[in-house]
């Protein structure tokens, strides 16, 4: 493994694992603040989010590309950006990072270092609301990362935001989070069973917006590795 791919993979662990012990940690310390106020937890939960996004990104995107999403690093590889022999090293650090935020978490928190979610995210609502979630994420990569990419961190972050209260899902939009917040009966959790439904309409929307994106920019797939923001080269 060469170095360079070996920081990018390094960033992409560490900025999943902060993205993730943010989402838990927050959803924890919100839900011990809020007196039951399931509004004002999600409020909580949804602005340390966004504002962890801004900074993890504007930290790592000019190493990695930021994308701390697996469905990214796939939908990047599609449109030749990031070679397909790097693409599964990604997304196993990706997890693995999730994982590791999680676990973080918990510990920062006084709890169980693993816990298995009993929060039903299930029905077709909530899966359907994945698929909006993800398409929107991508068509906020795709649009800005072509067009104006140092507004990205700040676009990504707001779409995020935005998408916790207008989706019924809270918006997950990414396949390493939702496998690590099954790993966290916490507010911020989602039951493995309902683990597979999210991930596939993840994947679907992604692949929609690209396609869709691919039809808006025709020269898509010449500038694809400017995703999330211009990473390192080689």
């Amino acid at each position: 493994m060469n170095k360079s791919l070996s920081r990018r993979l390094v960033a992409e662990f560490i900025g999943t694992a902060f993205l993730v012990a943010t989402v838990v940690g927050s959803g924890v310390m919100a839900e011990r603040l809020a007196n039951g106020s399931l509004a004002l937890t999600l409020l909580a939960n949804t602005i340390a989010t966004g504002a962890a996004l801004v900074a993890l990104i504007f930290t790592f995107g000019g190493i990695s590309g930021a994308h701390f999403n697996p469905v990214v690093t796939i939908m990047d590889a599609f449109e030749r950006g990031l070679p397909w022999r790097e693409t599964p090293r990604y997304i196993a650090a990706q997890i693995l990072g999730g994982i590791t935020g999680a676990v973080v978490a918990h510990l920062m928190f006084g709890l169980p270092p693993i816990s298995f979610s009993q929060h039903a995210r299930g029905g077709s609502a909530q899966v359907f609301s994945e698929f909006v979630a993800t398409f929107g994420l991508m068509c906020v990569i795709w649009g800005c990362s072509r067009l104006r990419s140092n507004a990205v961190p700040f676009a990504v972050a707001a779409y995020i935001t935005a998408a916790y209260w207008f989706t019924a899902s809270t918006s997950f939009a990414n396949p390493a989070v939702t496998i690590a917040r099954s790993l966290s009966d916490t507010f911020a959790g989602i039951r493995p069973a309902d683990v597979p439904g999210f991930m596939a309409a993840q994947l679907l929307g992604g692949f929609a917006a690209t396609l869709l994106f691919r039809w808006l920019i025709p020269g898509l797939q010449a500038r694809a590795s400017e995703v999330i923001v211009p990473r390192q080269s080689e």
